[in-house]
């Protein structure tokens, strides 16, 4: 199931980036091996859980995966991985390749072993600049690529971060589309290659590709930064009883809401009437409609924008959105039976493909749910897998 049905990942991330793009892997179809340490990846406790090692950000980053430990400061758990190794076609690890390197699982040591091996870090930093070894969060690179700085500008002045671990999933999506990229480009050569995905280079270019504005040009026509995403009036707006969430964008879209607002004073006034006079004076249209907003309710706007066809959805918080009716109609968060945290909410994968429909088929596994089977699998022998137990370099899975 999935177009990337037959294509074996050794996940050797934790937290969040890493874990989150080896998922999507796996959705996809992919057969992905979880090697984690024998305390397990950190997330296992965080949140809320029914059993110890099993709370929600594991849960929900972590499906379609199979669980081994192993102890890879151990040489025999080392010369463990390198076996599974040697028949995958994916490794993935997101610690820094320095660390890589100190425990001999570098490129040139694993290539030697699989050539066809896509070898991808997602770390901190690019190898080739002065931050090369340095360590990173999401929290570093959202204050090092100016997004702290942006909300403070279009707030009261206090740099935040943006409450979403928006780093690790960026990031993550981006090391998807270059290990399929270099699976595309291994079956036209037959050869495998290395992938460094560095957290800071990709931000940058994510943030300032919205906001570089006349720092694109040399000399610098401006400071930079789009200004309807800085505009302060850029947000849910306040109705009679409660928010709302409308961007009237285009000319059409701004005609069909005089239409519908009677509004035929702002259809001819300057800074209204035109595309280019709305982006010039972005915080007074958006202040007006603000006001225009504040006269009726949420529902009577809502039927009022969508006869319209103004773009207009509801302002969510995290318990509303799983009611959202479309939410419910696609199923997005189906409520699964997980083999031992009972019932559980899910998320589907949002790519839908008409050929080779991918479906969830592993829920997030037990610390160390899968060893044995992966180690027989990689060939080794039950006297060969009691060894490892025995010698504390993995551990019999616990039944809950």
């Amino acid at each position: 199931m999935g177009p990337l049905a037959g294509i074996k990942v050794i996940d050797m991330t934790t937290v969040l980036m890493g874990p989150y793009a080896t998922q999507m892997l796996g959705d996809y179809g992919a057969d992905v091996i979880k090697v984690e340490s024998l305390d397990g990846d950190v997330t296992r406790q965080i949140g809320p859980t029914r059993h110890p090692g099993m709370g929600p950000v594991f849960l929900n980053t972590n499906r379609s995966k199979r669980s081994i430990c192993l102890d890879l400061k151990n040489p025999a758990g080392r010369d463990a991985v390198l076996r599974l190794i040697k028949s995958a076609d994916v490794l993935v690890y997101n610690v820094r390749p320095q660390a890589m390197a100190r425990l001999n699982l570098g490129y040139d040591v694993v290539s030697e072993i699989n050539p066809r091996l896509i070898y991808a870090g997602v770390f901190g930093f690019g190898q080739d600049g002065p931050y090369a070894a340095k360590p990173a969060y999401d929290d570093l690179i959202q204050g090092a690529t100016a997004l702290p700085a942006l909300m403070a500008q279009t707030a009261d002045g206090v740099p935040r971060y943006v409450p979403n671990a928006l780093v690790d999933r960026i990031v993550g999506l981006t090391a998807v589309g270059a290990i399929c990229a270099s699976l595309v480009d291994r079956n036209r050569t037959g050869r495998g290659q290395r992938v460094d995905i560095p957290m800071f280079e990709t931000m940058a270019g994510f943030v300032m590709g919205d906001h570089m504005g006349g720092l694109t040009y040399e000399p610098p026509l401006d400071k930079g930064g789009y200004a309807r995403h800085l505009s302060p009036d850029r947000r849910p707006y306040k109705t009679s009883d409660g928010y709302i969430c409308v961007i009237v964008y285009n000319d059409k879209q701004w005609q069909n809401f005089f239409d519908a607002t009677g509004r035929d004073d702002l259809r001819v006034h300057p800074k209204f009437a035109t595309f280019a006079g709305r982006a010039t004076n972005i915080d007074v249209v958006y202040a007006e409609l603000a006001r225009i907003l504040e006269t009726k309710t949420t529902a009577e706007w809502t039927a009022i924008l969508e006869k319209a066809d103004v773009p207009v959805m509801p302002m969510h918080d995290l318990e509303s959105l799983l009611g959202d009716p479309h939410i419910v109609a696609t199923d997005f968060f189906p409520v699964v039976d997980h083999p031992t945290e009972g019932r559980i909410r899910n998320m589907r994968p949002s790519a839908r493909f008409s050929e080779t429909p991918v479906e969830t088929k592993r829920l997030a596994p037990r610390l160390s749910e899968h060893s044995a089977e992966i180690l027989r699998e990689a060939g080794f022998s039950p006297h060969e897998i009691a060894a490892l137990v025995r010698d504390g370099v993995t551990k019999a899975a616990s039944n809950t």
